[in-house]
């Protein structure tokens, strides 16, 4: 292997082994200005694109134990990768496949486990982590709430009905 390809593959092997996750896409067809754009939407989103050769990245994802991509690289592909949540960035690329048909999920792996398609698609319909995470606090919260709501209904009750007795005896 050349010296630069060595290089390449040092860097796809830093990128992956930083990454929990990984999801590689087809842009065959797709515009530079497009691809701008997606790169965008991927950085508000904690993940960046690369494109990358095939041969490469294979060799990359043996050197960070990801075991075998079983030939499924094949035709123009970029990887997407990122340190925050993996279906920030799939919502980014499901929306995105939606607006520009060029795109075209293939498969992606997190955690090293591999995932298909229709795994991405649904890690995409996830809400976000910080909604989940509200929704998590709300469920905590709320016996507490409930709790506090029971202890203090005796009391409301007696100064409700202290109070109608002194108003009737004015």
């Amino acid at each position: 292997m050349r010296a630069e390809k060595k290089l390449l593959t040092g860097e796809y092997v830093a990128r992956l082994n930083a990454s929990p996750f990984f999801i590689v896409v087809g842009y065959q067809g797709l515009k530079v200005a497009h691809l701008s754009e997606l790169r965008k939407r991927l950085t508000k989103a904690g993940a960046e694109i690369h494109v990358v050769k095939n041969t490469v990245f294979t060799v990359a994802a043996k050197e960070a134990g990801i075991g075998e991509l079983n030939g499924s690289l094949a035709g123009q592909l970029a990887v997407v990768t990122g340190k925050k949540d993996i279906s920030a960035a799939a919502k980014v690329l499901k929306n995105f496949a939606a607006e520009f048909d060029k795109l075209k999920l293939k498969f992606g792996y997190l955690n090293n486990q591999r995932l298909e398609v229709a795994s991405i698609v649904a890690l995409a319909d996830l809400p976000s982590i910080d909604v989940l995470r509200g929704k998590l606090l709300g469920l905590l919260n709320a016996p507490a709430t409930k709790l506090v709501t029971l202890l203090n209904t005796p009391a409301t009750m007696l100064a409700q009905v202290i109070k109608a007795k002194a108003e009737k005896a004015e």
